[in-house]
Parts: C-alpha cells; sequence; structure tokens
C-alpha cells in the first residue's frame, strides 16, 4: 500500500508572521501526529516543521505564502490544524 502525501497551499495571516508562541503550536501539532510534515516557501527547499529551530530559521512573514506538505495516514487533518495555526490573525 503506497503512502498517502497531501500538500496545502497556506498564506500567513498571523500579524508577527509566525513567530515563537504560534511556530510552537505548530511544531506541537505536527509532534502530535506522528506524521512526517514539512513547510517551505514556494521554491525554496522544505523544512521539518516538527522541528522548532528548522521553522523559526525561515522567517515565515504575515502575508507569506507557505506549501505544507504531509505524508502518512490522517495527513489531511494534520495540514488541516497547521493551516488554522498559521492562517489565523492575532
Amino acid at each position: 500500500m503506497t503512502a498517502v502525501s497531501v500538500e496545502r497551499l497556506v498564506t500567513i495571516n498571523r500579524e508577527q508572521g509566525l513567530h515563537a508562541r504560534p511556530a510552537l503550536e505548530l511544531v506541537n501539532a505536527v509532534k502530535a501526529s506522528g506524521l512526517s510534515v514539512t513547510i517551505a516557501s514556494p521554491g525554496m527547499p522544505a523544512v521539518n516543521a516538527g522541528s522548532l529551530l528548522a521553522v523559526m530559521s525561515q522567517g515565515f512573514v504575515q502575508g507569506a505564502e507557505v506549501l505544507l506538505s504531509a505524508t502518512g495516514e490522517g495527513s489531511d487533518a494534520v495540514l488541516e490544524r497547521a493551516a488554522e495555526i498559521l492562517s489565523v490573525s492575532d
């Protein structure tokens, strides 16, 4: 059986971009899912969305579009949760 891979393009709507608190919320959601999830600006290399250092090092700002990718059963649900975290306005 082939693993399910899902991608979703999301716009960061947080006023301060993806700063420490929402980045940690994202990382915790990814870790809780147990899935392999990445985040990237389009055209840039993807980083592990389960690593706070990797996510914070990208400097994602308000209005930036990011590509979320996940592999495994439950990918849709984890990307939905990640999209909620990124798109909520502060």
